[in-house]
């Protein structure tokens, strides 16, 4: 695995993303990478050493930086915009929507320090809503991956995948998910985690891994909850959605808002194909300013909610 873990065994899945970019970059020289002065957060430095006229910082000028990234594309390079994921999305959504989404650019958005990752920065640095205004745009492919062979896997499948691209990739430490050595990530396709027929529990990105510890609490009172990992939000995987929702009570947990979100997309499916219980776990709105921490357990993003939830949907 090419990044490190802490001292805590968790890694920081920025460490993925740029080691995977580099070895991309190597075999590719049309792979270059476009900063809005965020060379530091999204840890390029390395990056800007080793291929110094493959990286444009743009300055503190989002909406100019996504332009860039277009311009790029349609000179034939295939450019990763790196940046944090609220000033992005945030800033440069008309520049998404019309020069990469309408135009269907060849532009890789690597939204850095995604969800409440800058928590005590306040709402200004929350980006709790990315995912609801990506996905209302339609031809943009949405990936939110849940550590660090997962965001590995993201980014290369976004560098051979022709189109635009946001991949989700977070800084706050998460665990090496245990998966079977003939793992493989599709773009369009869900991960089951673990089997189980009482209830499912749909998460993706930061809450996958408080989504496996919950289902191991549940185990632990007789009940088999599914948990499946939806990195790929667009396009969704719907069979495996139906799927879950056959078991009677679906669970999902999102570091974002509910509405548009995750929560938002399993709910369209299922009110239209498998009508189930669901509780969705995410933020309301506009968050206060606290720590990552403070802020996912004051709205339930814990895997004890997690498996109140399930039990909750149960009756148990």
């Amino acid at each position: 695995m090419s990044a490190a873990a802490t001292q805590t065994g968790l890694f920081d899945c920025r460490d993925a993303y740029v080691a995977t970019l580099e070895t991309l970059a190597a075999a590719d020289n049309r792979i270059v990478a476009v900063v809005n002065d965020s060379v530091g957060s999204s840890k390029l430095g390395k990056f800007r050493e080793t291929f110094s006229e493959r990286l444009v910082n743009v300055g503190i000028a989002e909406q100019n930086m996504v332009g860039v990234g277009a311009g790029l594309a349609n000179g034939g390079k295939i450019p990763f915009v790196s940046g944090a994921a609220c000033f992005i999305t945030a800033r440069a959504l008309e520049q998404i929507k019309t020069d990469i989404g309408y135009s269907d650019a060849n532009v890789k958005l690597c939204g850095i320090s995604s969800g409440v990752a800058y928590g005590e920065l306040g709402p200004t640095h929350h980006s709790i809503e990315d995912i609801a205004w990506l996905r209302a745009m339609g031809n943009i492919t949405i990936l939110v991956p849940s550590d660090p062979w997962e965001t590995e896997q993201a980014i290369r499948a976004a560098a051979a995948n022709e189109g635009p691209v946001f991949i989700r990739i977070s800084r706050m430490g998460v665990p090496a998910l245990e998966r079977p050595a003939d793992a493989r990530f599709e773009i369009g396709k869900a991960e089951v985690l673990r089997a189980g027929g009482d209830a499912a529990i749909i998460a993706n990105g930061t809450m996958v891994c408080r989504a496996l510890e919950a289902a191991k609490a549940l185990a632990a009172d007789g009940m088999a909850a599914r948990v499946v990992n939806m990195a790929s939000m667009a396009p969704l995987d719907e069979a495996a959605v139906l799927a879950a929702a056959e078991t009677g009570a679906i669970v999902t947990v999102e570091e974002g808002v509910v509405r548009g979100g995750l929560g938002g997309a399993i709910a369209e499916i299922v009110a239209q194909h498998t009508p189930c219980k669901m509780k969705m776990l995410g933020f309301p709105g506009f968050l206060p300013t606290g720590s990552a921490e403070f802020l996912m357990a004051h709205y339930g993003l814990t895997a004890d909610n997690i498996a109140a939830s399930v039990r909750g949907l149960l009756g148990r």
